[in-house]
This record gives C-alpha cells, sequence and structure tokens, in this order.
C-alpha cells in the first residue's frame, strides 16, 4: 500500500479525487497480498516462498517511485536530496544516451515542442529507473551465483512457488522450465524498446496527455523498466529451478546405481529369462520359499 502510494504522498498538487483513487487501488492490492501470503495454497502470486524474489522486486519498485517522485515533483535547488537523485539520475541517463539505446529511444519519442525541463526531467527519471533496474538484476543474480536462492534450509515447492506452471502438462519439466525461462528473458531484453513505441501509440489513438501530469509521468517511466525488470528475474529463476531439478534427478540416478552397476546386456536378460523359466518348474511351495 506504500509503495503504490507513494507519488501521491511525495509529488504536490494531488487532487482528491485522485487521492481516493489511489486509496482504493493501494487498499486492493494490500488485501490481496494479504490474502496471498497467509494462504496455504498456491494462488496467484510467484515464488511466494522463495525469498527474496518478491522482496527485492518490491523495494526495486519503491525505489524507482520515490526517486522518479522527486525529481518529477520537487526542484532540485530546494532540498540537498531531490539534488543528489536529480544529479544521478541526470549523470546515467547522459552516460546511457547513445545509438540503440532504450533511453535514446524514449527521449526521440517524446512529444513535439516539449520544453528542456520536461526533457531533463525525462531523461533523469528514465537514468535513475535504469540504474535500480541494472542494480536489482546484479544483486539477485549474485543471489543465484552463489547458490544462496532459493535457500537451500528450506524445500522448494514448485506447485506453491509457480502456481501458474503445470508440471503434468506435458513433455519433459525441465525442458519447458528452460524454454520458459529463455522467453521471459528474450521478451525482458526487448520490452525497454518495445514498450515506448506501444506507449506513444497508445496515448496518440487514447488522446492522453502522459507529460502533463507528473504522476502519469512518473508512472509511465517506471512501470518501463519494472515489467523488463520481473520478466529477466522470472525468466532466471526458472533457470535455476531446472537446473535444480536436474541435479536432483542426476543424484537419485547415481543413488539408485551407486552400490552395484545394473547389467542390461544381452546374455544377462537370457540368465535372467532361464532363471524364470526353470523356477516356473518347481512346486508352489519351493517357489515361495
Amino acid at each position: 500500500m506504500v509503495v503504490i502510494a507513494t507519488p501521491s504522498l511525495l509529488i504536490p498538487g494531488t487532487t482528491t479525487e485522485g487521492a481516493q483513487m489511489v486509496t482504493l487501488v493501494a487498499l486492493i492490492l494490500g488485501v490481496f497480498t494479504a490474502i496471498e501470503y497467509g494462504a496455504r495454497y498456491p494462488g496467484l502470486v510467484e515464488f511466494r516462498d522463495a525469498a527474496p524474489f518478491n522482496r527485492v522486486r518490491v523495494i526495486a519498485l519503491l525505489l524507482m517511485l520515490f526517486g522518479c517522485s522527486a525529481i518529477a515533483g520537487f526542484d532540485p535547488n530546494e532540498s540537498t536530496l531531490v539534488m543528489v537523485i536529480s544529479a544521478l539520475g541526470f549523470l546515467v541517463g547522459r552516460a546511457l544516451d547513445f545509438g540503440m539505446s532504450p533511453l535514446t529511444l524514449v527521449l526521440e519519442h517524446l512529444p513535439q515542442g516539449v520544453n528542456s525541463r520536461t526533457a531533463e526531467q525525462v531523461q533523469a527519471m528514465a537514468g535513475l529507473s535504469m540504474l535500480i533496474t541494472l542494480i536489482a538484476l546484479f544483486i539477485f543474480s549474485a543471489l543465484i551465483r552463489l547458490e544462496r536462492w532459493p535457500n537451500r534450509n528450506n524445500p522448494f515447492n514448485v506447485w506453491v512457488n509457480l502456481p501458474t506452471f503445470d508440471p503434468t502438462a506435458g513433455g519433459d519439466v525441465i525442458k519447458r522450465l528452460r524454454r520458459d525461462g529463455q522467453v521471459n528473458i528474450i521478451f525482458g531484453l526487448f520490452a525497454p524498446f518495445v514498450i515506448p513505441v506501444v506507449a506513444v501509440m497508445g496515448a496518440n489513438q487514447l488522446q492522453v496527455p502522459v507529460l502533463a501530469s507528473p504522476h502519469t509521468m512518473v508512472w509511465a517511466i517506471v512501470i518501463w523498466m519494472f515489467l523488463p525488470l520481473s520478466l529477466v528475474m522470472r525468466g532466471q529463476a526458472m533457470l535455476r529451478i531446472s537446473n535444480m531439478i536436474r541435479a536432483r534427478r542426476a543424484r537419485l540416478v547415481a543413488g539408485l546405481n551407486g552400490d552395484q552397476p545394473v547389467d542390461i546386456s544381452a546374455s544377462a536378460v537370457a540368465r535372467s529369462r532361464q532363471a524364470w523359466s526353470w523356477s516356473a518348474l518347481l512346486p508352489r511351495r519351493w517357489r515361495t520359499q
């Protein structure tokens, strides 16, 4: 609820109707999250028992909303914190403003005649959001690389943590998890290039002034980076789970065949068949013994 209400709490000039709408949405999402985490059975939230997957995403979302709201709602000369956040975002934005960059694509799709102040705010917010996204991906990748996700001390339940994934749908589970993970990563890498184009086309068709309202501008920039972050993290998590299942399967096979090797040659099969045929000729009580 605090995450959803952050832009309305920080950006001045929020209307009464807007505050009521944000409060309603935040309350609905808060109750939904409480019900999901309080239930014993799986629902819609993925990786519910595999911390800190959702914590990394929520903290990254909170930092994006807080930083973008500070840049869009305050003058850098009024506060030192806002000045530092704006300078950091603008510095990263200038560093990432090169050819074939998602940030360059966003700046190129700005409406004609936008003032320089708004363009600088968009560049700073986009740079700050990209920096937070990269840091969150680095942290989650480090957790996977160091084998600290998921926690080895707690059992990983695929049914609870992946409620939308059906292991019995057909095909090998490992191949399906790897395929879904790779698809999520590919979509996450291409989403920063596709979202600005789709957003501009939708705003033009619906005649929604995105840059006219600071709240709309903040949410547009944050969703532009948060959606790819969620897709890439989900893809990494599914690849990690597939590797865990493969390692578990290999250990089980090694445990079954570790005591004595299984002879599956033609001579061994013939001897077993011959022994079975001779045992069939014995009396029943002898065969039982």
